[in-house]
């Protein structure tokens, strides 16, 4: 019996919603176990582009992430190397997309999987996601666009893929000059190939299945299409079952419903609003969430790479600057970097449009 895509979406986004779940589980840190935003921040400074030492480690989900995607992309033949559309603009909403996360503390896929722990706080950041979609929308509606990509060399596409490959081996070998985390969040993983594992996974679903956190709310708004969006909610469903059937809610568990308390998150609520917001409209300018460019990267897409070098740069900045917030709250300098986002974002939409 063939299945259609829209039931395939459901299935990936509920097993990946379960792995989510179970990933604190089997070692990564609470509510964190897969957050793209974070994961990068950690490779950033393993590779010592920041110096914050409790967030250092090369996460392999990362690397299954692109790698899963570019198998099937030659399965499939969609291996299309192409770029050239706006590279310095997205290499600077991949900045902004990563200081809106680390003011909030996690991407969109973390702050689903904060839901599903009982976060509440991830309540205010998914209006303040929606926010920042509907006003992506508006600009998309008045012709908003980066311009067309190109084919490019086959070269050229597998430079993403390639350094990918270089982390491996790096995560593999652990020199001297790569940093480990030894407490903080970046010193809990669960074993490198389980990571790799689950990556892969995420990588081979988000393919096939164009999964993205927020282009389901920019299809939801401006189509009325919802086929992204049930494998978001297939996700937190999933994610939400088992982290009760895992017993991550009982009295020695990870998790609590409610705002304080919450593992690693804080309750300046405008912040978490304007920051997820910030991650809103730049993941629509862009044209997908930190985990969908992961993916372009691997089918070839150099635009989608350039986004990716944004976010790693973007979190050196968030933590060499004190712009990522800690469980404490925010500083005076998340505030203003989150300020200074939004308005590259509103100029951007505001003066590139279609010719």
């Amino acid at each position: 019996m063939k299945i259609s895509p829209k039931w395939w979406i459901i299935l990936g986004g509920a097993v990946f919603g379960i792995l989510g779940a179970l990933a604190v589980n089997w070692g990564n840190p609470a509510n964190m176990g897969i957050c793209v935003a974070c994961f990068l921040r950690d490779i950033s400074g393993a590779v010592g582009l920041h110096r914050a030492d409790v967030v250092q480690y090369i996460r392999p989900e990362v690397i299954g992430f692109t790698l899963g995607a570019v198998v099937m992309a030659f399965a499939f033949k969609e291996w299309r190397p192409r770029g050239g559309s706006s590279p310095i603009i997205r290499f600077v909403l991949g900045i902004c997309v990563m200081v809106g996360a680390l003011v909030f503390l996690g991407c969109p896929i973390r702050m689903v999987l904060r839901l599903a722990g009982g976060d509440l706080n991830a309540i205010t950041a998914l209006a303040g996601l929606i926010f920042g979609v509907l006003i992506g929308i508006v600009f998309l509606k008045r012709g908003f666009n980066l311009g067309r990509a190109r084919p490019m060399s086959h070269t050229a596409g597998a430079i993403m893929p390639g350094m990918m490959v270089v982390l491996l081996v790096l995560a593999l070998a652990a020199p001297a000059f790569i940093f480990f985390s030894e407490s903080g969040p970046g010193s809990l993983a669960m074993p490198l190939f389980a990571a790799l594992g689950i990556g892969l996974f995420v990588g081979v679903m988000g393919q096939r299945t164009r999964f993205c956190s927020v282009g389901a709310w920019r299809d939801v708004f401006m189509v009325r299409d919802f086929y992204l969006l049930s494998g978001v909610i297939a996700f937190l469903v999933a994610a939400l079952v088992t982290n009760y059937i895992a017993g991550n809610f009982a009295a020695d568990g990870f998790y609590s419903w409610g705002f304080a308390d919450q593992p690693v998150a804080h309750t300046d609520h405008l912040w978490n609003f304007l920051g997820m917001g910030l991650v809103g409209i730049a993941a629509i300018q862009i044209g997908g969430c930190p985990l969908r460019n992961l993916i372009l990267s691997g089918e070839g897409d150099t635009d989608a790479a350039v986004t990716v070098l944004g976010y790693l740069a973007g979190a050196a900045i968030a933590h060499n600057f004190i712009i990522a917030a800690t469980p404490g709250g925010v500083s005076e300098w998340s505030i203003a970097a989150v300020l200074a986002g939004w308005a590259f974002c509103l100029i951007i939409g505001f003066t590139m449009r279609k010719a």
